[in-house]
């Protein structure tokens, strides 16, 4: 499953330098897959449309810093924990109950992030 981040959220911004993935942005701001990783070309979203790596995408969140759950891996393949939930000093990056993922969907999309 991805992670996400509650309105509890306090914008201290702990999580978004912990992220191997660039899947956590400022409240507000836009997003893209190529945004910190080697993605280029078109990229497979979660619900199989393809889109342009480069295509910059509307804030998830406006108010609170957010995670976008076709690049959040819940750091698998990297850590033994999700590093967003470990540093956050308000316990408010937790489980997103509506996106539940095996490891093996987690450690394909992390291939899919970052080509070698």
């Amino acid at each position: 499953m991805a992670i996400m981040i509650t309105d509890e959220c306090i914008n201290c911004g702990a999580c978004e330098p912990e992220c191997p993935n660039n899947a956590i942005y400022e409240g507000g701001i836009d997003w893209a897959f190529n945004d910190g990783t080697k993605v280029s070309g078109t990229f497979t979203t979660i619900d199989g449309n393809e889109v342009s790596a480069e295509e910059r995408h509307a804030p998830v969140a406006d108010d609170v810093y957010y995670i976008v759950p076709d690049k959040c891996t819940e750091c698998v393949g990297f850590h033994e924990e999700p590093q967003c939930a470990a540093v956050c000093p308000v316990d408010c990056c937790v489980d997103d109950p509506e996106r539940r993922e095996s490891k093996e969907v987690l450690l394909a999309r992390k291939a899919s992030l970052h080509l070698d």
